[in-house]
């Protein structure tokens, strides 16, 4: 298989507990990949592998393969901060710095060198457009970040994460902290990005999951049980597990 991220034989350790067995997941250019699984069966632990988030915690033992665009994104050659600008993220709660929205945003520009001003001030106001938050922010854009509802912060956030021009987004649970009309705008928000950007995002919602990804993964007990189009595996699953957790007999 082909894609802008493949993943082959992937195992994690915590110290000498295998938490991931050994599995591959390819992924398409301007797909929505969700993970799915009960909570524990490894989902955020490999979403965390795939720009080395893993990186930051004591006795983590990571093996495998993982090539982005052809590359060895664990070669020792590897730019962490470029990686992590490439494949950004986006995490379960809202967690914007304690700035105003245009420094949030522009915060990776800043820190990447740009000083033209001028410019700075456009990508700030199209990420804040792309993540659907510009008109409910642009009067107050000088206001703290914090000052905003979770929902206006997590897509603070995907601005945040927009304005370095990333390839990949990663997001975990995004919406699971939000209230149903915030999640529904994030969700339509995904929808709308996708076709600029390669999405792949840990959800415990199997609603979300079925309504706006294109492929979906299901992990248990860090097992890939199985991975298909979306419409393929809720509407027909091939393995047994897979079926028994869609229809809530375990999770």
């Amino acid at each position: 298989m082909t894609g802008i991220l493949q993943t082959k034989n992937v195992h994690l350790y915590y110290g000498k507990n295998e938490a991931l067995h050994g599995f591959d997941l390819n992924f398409n250019e301007n797909e929505i990949t969700t993970l799915i699984g009960p909570s524990g069966c490894g989902k955020s632990t490999f979403l965390r592998c795939l720009n080395r988030m893993n990186d930051l915690r004591p006795n983590v033992t990571i093996n495998g393969s993982f090539k982005f665009e052809g590359k060895d994104i664990y070669s020792p050659s590897i730019d962490l901060t470029e990686l992590r600008k490439t494949i950004g993220m986006v995490f379960q709660q809202p967690n914007p710095f304690p700035f105003s929205v245009y420094d949030n945003v522009a915060y990776g520009l800043k820190l990447a060198g740009m000083k033209n001003k001028h410019k700075i001030d456009k990508i700030v106001e199209e990420s804040l457009k792309e993540a659907a938050v510009w008109d409910e922010v642009k009067d107050s854009i000088n206001k703290s970040a914090l000052s905003f509802s979770g929902g206006q912060q997590q897509r603070i956030c995907i601005a945040r994460v927009l304005a370095v021009k990333p390839k990949i987004i990663l997001m975990d649970e995004p919406t699971s902290a939000l209230d149903p009309i915030s999640s529904s705008k994030i969700e339509d928000t995904l929808v709308r990005l996708k076709k600029d950007f390669t999405i792949i995002m840990v959800t415990h919602n199997m609603q979300q999951a079925s309504r706006i990804s294109d492929k979906t993964a299901f992990l248990l007990n860090g097992d890939l049980i199985e991975y298909d189009s979306t419409q393929k595996m809720f509407v027909n699953p091939s393995n047994k597990k897979t079926s028994d957790y869609l229809n809530g007999e375990f999770g």
